[in-house]
């Protein structure tokens, strides 16, 4: 088991019992500052547009007030709409009545919405202009107890923050912050995350990144996970840094920021790196503010990763999940280039073990499967199944190998694994293989049931060639020497594009149902 490193005591998210501690403390000592600018096309004179620590501080004390008398201690309040500033006040505000925010996914469909609120039960559906139909439509049809709130009735931000004082629940366990899983493999479990999660995550993450007061931190990634809400922005604005807020990710508009804007830091997606290095801006775009772009994901296309370091731009991962923080093992700017593929080193106060299916620790240089122990990964789902072991390790389910440096490197999930004449094979082995042809756009492998050999390996790719055909390379060539045979692809498919997540991740159980639907077509 990795030893971890200490957190820095002094981060002034761990100075704090509340996030309302946090951003008042903010706001007395920095009150003029930027704390959140919205970037992007917003109407002139909108008081959301830019707001200082203190009008941050003030509209979050004067949103508790409004609610204090509908929303109880314990109740949930969900969002449904694009990032918003409102959406990051309602945190703290709730955070001040001992109240959960729920943020909802709004890639989703109603059935899908409808699965999560009646899970989760909240008091009030606050929403955007943009999804105000899509809220009434889900109230009228599922005659439930819970109220549609416009963004535009919550309390508007104000000058004067109110005084600095302890909130009147301290408690670092209470839950402020409850966030559904992708639900991939089944129905989606709400992720329960206290104050304690939360704040020891934001001094985690931002003392990785090296963020300061100076900083400027570009979010284009959707806050309704906790990979564009935990990663950089709630750890921006614990040192009192600001964040420029997208409503989503648009490459043109992304790269019109970075020129006009000069953030220090931004965290991306496979897919959003991609869409970024392939705009036509992309070329005559000064990177030259970005200190790092920080990427979620523990599979990154090399492609994307040489062109920014190719303009002077490290590329870091940070592997994590919605149970665990999500700031859990970070590969640093100072080895992004020697370490191409690794997810990096475990985050201050993250323990990590690797294990076999028995439970036993694994050797360096063994797959296993990463088990994590730290004071932001959660302890239960909602409403109280836990989610840790014995011991208060949380079982990823990814697989992982360590190398004798200390660091990690995903080789994919337990569930991808493939077994074929009893040998096991690991899918994001032979992904990052094939995302270094020069053909290969992006691609995902899966295993087929075989009657021979129990599994075969699949292999589904996107050329860069946009042509209609479905003629393939000469795979032969490239795989050999590179890859053991047993390994090797078995059947390959062409197609124009691949299923993902709302992270921008291959949606591999959609994939592998498309998959098994044309075989089923097929004469």
């Amino acid at each position: 088991m990795s030893i971890p490193s200490p957190i820095d005591p002094q981060h002034p998210a761990l100075q704090a019992h509340t996030l309302t501690d946090l951003l008042r403390a903010q706001a007395a000592q920095r009150p003029a500052a930027p704390a959140l600018r919205s970037v992007g096309a917003h109407s002139p004179g909108d008081p959301w547009a830019c707001l200082s620590y203190a009008a941050l501080a003030a509209v979050a004390h004067a949103i508790a007030q409004q609610l204090a008398g509908r929303v109880q201690r314990g109740d949930r309040v969900a969002w449904l709409g694009l990032n918003h500033p409102a959406q990051l006040a309602l945190l703290f505000a709730l955070d001040q009545l001992d109240a959960v925010l729920v943020p909802l996914n709004h890639r989703l469909s109603p059935t899908e919405w409808q699965a999560v609120l009646h899970d989760c039960s909240p008091r009030l559906v606050v929403h955007d202009d943009g999804f105000a139909s899509a809220t009434q439509a889900l109230l009228h049809s599922s005659g439930a107890h819970w109220f549609c709130w416009p963004v535009q009735a919550l309390a508007q931000p104000a000058a004067n923050p109110p005084a600095h004082h302890r909130a009147e629940h301290p408690a670092r366990q209470q839950p402020v912050l409850l966030v559904y899983t992708s639900g991939t493999t089944g129905q989606p479990k709400g992720a329960v995350h206290t104050r304690g999660n939360l704040l020891s995550n934001m001094a985690m993450a931002a003392q990785v990144q090296g963020m300061q007061t100076t900083d400027r931190v570009l979010t284009v990634l959707p806050l309704f996970h906790v990979g564009g809400l935990c990663i950089q922005t709630l750890p921006a604005l614990s040192v009192g840094a600001e964040v420029l807020l997208a409503s989503r990710f648009d490459a043109a508009a992304t790269l019109a920021c970075i020129a006009h804007d000069r953030p220090s830091l931004s965290l991306q997606v496979p897919a959003t790196l991609q869409a970024l290095t392939r705009h036509p801006a992309w070329v005559n775009t000064d990177l030259s503010s970005l200190r790092a772009i920080w990427a979620g994901s523990s599979l990154l296309p090399p492609e994307p990763l040489q062109a920014f370091m190719a303009r002077g731009v490290p590329v870091c991962n940070v592997y994590g999940s919605t149970e665990t923080g999500p700031f859990s093992i970070a590969l640093p700017p100072e080895q992004a280039h020697s370490h191409l593929g690794s997810c990096g080193w475990p985050a201050p106060g993250v323990a990590v073990r690797l294990c076999d299916p028995q439970g036993n620790a694994v050797p360096v240089g063994t797959v296993g499967e990463l088990w994590l122990r730290a004071p932001n990964v959660v302890q239960h789902y909602w409403p109280k199944q836990p989610a840790l072991d014995a011991e208060g390790f949380f079982h990823t389910g990814d697989l992982a190998q360590q190398a004798p440096d200390g660091s990690f490197t995903v080789v994919g999930r337990a569930k991808d694994m493939l077994i074929s004449g009893g040998e096991n094979i690991y899918p994001a082995e032979i992904e990052n293989l094939l995302l270094q042809h020069p053909d290969v756009l992006e691609c995902a492998v899966l295993g087929q049931p075989d009657p021979q050999w129990g599994e075969t390996v699949v292999a589904v790719v996107v050329l860069k060639a946009s042509d209609d055909s479905e003629a393939m390379p000469d795979w032969q060539p490239f795989l050999n020497g590179r890859l053991a045979r047993y390994k090797w692809p078995r059947r390959w498919v062409r197609s124009s594009g691949l299923p993902r997540t709302a992270l921008g991740k291959v949606h591999k159980a959609a994939l592998q149902a498309s998959l098994q639907a044309a075989l089923q077509a097929s004469p």
